[in-house]
């Protein structure tokens, strides 16, 4: 009996980490993470350039809205 209960136990952690590995993203996620991308690209880019103003909004809402949107939302 001692040895079911091992290996349910060890089952059970099996599944647990399956499911962590599972991550299914929706076209939506996909949708945030692609804008998210786009906005940081973009504030970069015109970072590079120069721009002090316009630049770090794109960047904080690229990094602090779209991609925690694109991982939490379901």
């Amino acid at each position: 009996m001692a040895k079911k209960d091992k290996k349910t136990k060890k089952e059970k952690k099996e599944k647990k980490n399956e499911d962590l590995l599972n991550v299914k993203f929706s076209r939506r996620n996909v949708i945030f993470f692609g804008i998210g991308v786009a906005l940081v690209a973009i504030g970069f880019i015109l970072l590079a350039a120069g721009d002090i103003i316009v630049a770090p909004i794109l960047l904080v809402v690229g990094y602090l809205v779209f991609f925690p949107l694109g991982i939490l939302l379901k």
